[in-house]
Parts: C-alpha cells; structure tokens; sequence
C-alpha cells in the first residue's frame, strides 16, 4: 500500500493516490460507496472522515479527491458537481458584496456568465483585462480586489498569461490567483508551484476524458480556504455521486498518456493549419509564432490538446466547416477521447456576444482527440476544401 505518494512521478501518483487497496476485501480498485447515510457510533459520533451523510462525505468522493490533490501536489483537493459549481464555490468562499475581481478578457464564456450575469446581483464587481499585459493588469487592480481569476491557456484563443508573473502581481495588491487550468491539466501544468493560490478543473474534460461524466474540482494549499469550500460546499450541496467520482477517478489514471497522444496530435493538425490557404489564423502555443509560446514553454510540459483557428470568408464559412467534418463531431465539450469541432460564437461563448469578450464569428475551436493522426488531418483537409 502507497502512503506517502509525494516523490514518486506524476504517472505513478495517477495509478495510486487516493487508490489504497480495499482493507477488508483487498480489492485494489477503490469501491463504489453508493450510500447516501452511515451508522454513527453514538449520536454525534461520525466514523473517520465526516461520514455521516453523503452530501457532507463519501469515501469514493473523497479517494478522488485525494488523488487529484496529489497531481497538483496540493495538500488539499474538493470536488463538486461541475465545474461551474467549482468556479463558483471559489468566488463565494472569496468574495462578499463590494468586493472585487479581475478576469482575463478572452475567459471561458460560461464563466463570464457566472460572474456577469449572477454574482453582479449579488454585489461582486468586475473589470476585465489582458491578462499577458503586466501593465493591464496593474491598471484594473483596486484596493478592493480579492481575486485574479486566469485560464493558462485561455478559453478559445489559447492565450497565454505568465502565472508567476501574474501571482506576483496580484500578491502585490492584496488578492489571490486562481487559475482554471482545464485546458492545460495537472500533467502538462502546476500552477500552484507557479505561486497561484487556487486551481480549477471541469474535470469533465480532460480529468475525466471520456465525455461520460460531468464535474468539478478546486485545489489548494489553504487550510483556511479548504475549509471555507468545504463548509459551502455542504450547505449548499453542490456535490458529485459517488459513481461519478468514481468514472473521474478512472480517468485519472490514464491522464499522463492520453495527453501525450492529445498533444502530438494538436501539434499536427496545427502545423496542417497554418499552411491552409483558406485559414487566416492558427491560435496554439506550440506555434513558434504564437505570442505565448516562450511562456508556453517555460511553464508548461507541452501545449496540449486544443487548437483554435479563424477562416477566410467570415462566419459562414467556418459554419459550412464546422459542419462538414465526420471524424470531428459537432459538439459542446473538450477534453473527452474523441475529437470535437465547435462554433464559439454561437455555441460555449455565446454568452460574450456584445462584450469585452467577444469572440470572432469566423472562430472554430477543435478538441483533438486520440484518433489516428492521419485521419484526422484528412478529416479537416476535406471539410475545409
């Protein structure tokens, strides 16, 4: 049985963290606890781990936690029922009426959302900026600023902010770094170790990677916001079943070499398309020519699955792209084994339409999953010709 996981390598801690051995059968994949109460030695008297009512904890959500607390070598891991619920236990715990947060101008749009549309009612204010600008960055900080919430890389342009950087900037003026490091995950990027306070997953990407379960995480070395997290997260309830805790956890274990394949992948297609005539803009920080590409470099293992471009003849035709692919399927989503097209503009970032965040009408956004390579590009050659 592995108990200190700390010096073994990312892969191993996949494989292991969280995943001791059944003590009374010896089953070496953690068990589904699908109970929703557990006897109590006396009234008041839980057994180890808060167990007494599921919401609160339960031993298989609490085994995922463990291990995704162990990719990010964080003391502390919490999952939730999405990662919307995530994003949004953090600016709770965070946050009160006047109190103010920074978000990067190109964020995911459901995000904006969540703080545009909901958490303006409730007296949380917001500016956006450049978050790769050291100089935009210094000039949306107030005294009141309680976070810097940051995508590395970003949602759909795939910008790329210097996290050190930027955990120093906000330190400076009293706040704290989140960083939702879905597009990057644990295996290609630590932003804890790049002096951020808080890391986000939709563990529905990546982390889980199969597209068959929705959820979320939030990792941190604050005791104090451990707890802050855990006390909302039961009152409010926002908390994912066991078996989905338990298909998250399943994914863990193969993250290391899905992205590997996710990545020499993207590095392909990317490459195909900035040599196509009818694309105007290739978005990936692998590109030489991308201006977070050093940055990329330096804080990153590899740059990833996700790979964004703009067409020649505007929104329509990227619409006729979009949906001429047959390998790529027309969805929602990242993240997942399959390789997924989507239209931004009208499909995850409509909600930006008219903002700071727009983004272009003529972006397509690609998920490229661990198909054949060949195919792939012979997928996206036809579609596009």
């Amino acid at each position: 049985m592995v108990h200190d996981d700390s010096h073994y390598g990312f892969e191993t801690r996949a494989i292991h963290a969280g995943q001791h051995p059944d003590p009374r059968t010896g089953a070496v994949i953690a068990p589904i606890y699908q109970t929703s109460t557990y006897a109590q030695d006396g009234v008041g008297g839980t057994r180890e781990g808060d167990y007494e009512y599921s919401r609160t904890a339960n031993p298989t959500r609490s085994a995922s936690e463990e291990a995704i607390a162990a990719l990010e070598r964080a003391r502390h891991g919490l999952a939730f029922a999405s990662g919307m619920a995530a994003s949004d236990a953090v600016i709770r715990a965070a946050l009160r009426p006047g109190d103010h947060l920074v978000l990067g101008n190109d964020a995911y749009g459901g995000t904006f959302r969540l703080i545009d549309k909901v958490l303006t009612g409730w007296g949380v204010r917001y500016s956006v900026a450049d978050l790769t600008s050291a100089d935009e960055v210094r000039a949306a900080l107030r005294p009141e600023t309680k976070l810097v919430w940051c995508e590395s890389p970003s949602n759909p342009l795939l910008g790329i902010p210097d996290l050190a950087a930027l955990a120093e900037l906000a330190h400076d003026g009293g706040a704290r770094l989140v960083v939702d490091n879905t597009f990057a995950t644990p295996y290609l990027q630590q932003p804890l170790d790049l002096g951020a306070d808080v890391v986000v997953h939709s563990t529905t990407k990546y982390l889980g990677g199969h597209s068959d379960v929705v959820g979320g995480s939030v990792v941190t070395n604050s005791d104090e916001l451990r707890e802050q997290l855990f006390f909302l997260r039961n009152c409010s309830g926002a908390v994912p079943g066991p078996f989905d805790s338990w298909l998250t956890m399943r994914g863990m274990k193969t993250l290391a070499v899905r992205m590997e394949r996710h990545c020499d992948n993207a590095e392909r297609i990317a490459a195909e398309l900035v040599d196509h005539p009818r694309v105007s803009q290739v978005y990936y920080p692998g590109l030489p020519e991308h201006p977070g590409h050093e940055r990329a470099a330096k804080q990153m293992l590899r740059f990833g699955g996700m790979v964004s471009f703009t067409l020649d003849g505007g929104e329509p035709h990227a619409l006729e792209t979009a949906a001429r692919t047959q390998l790529f399927t027309l969805a929602e989503s990242l993240g997942g084994i399959e390789s997924l097209i989507e239209h931004p503009g009208q499909m995850t970032h409509a909600s930006v339409a008219g903002s700071l965040l727009q983004v272009p009408s003529n972006l397509l956004r690609l998920s490229v999953g661990i198909e054949n390579g060949d195919d792939l590009v012979a997928d996206l050659r036809a579609a596009l010709e």
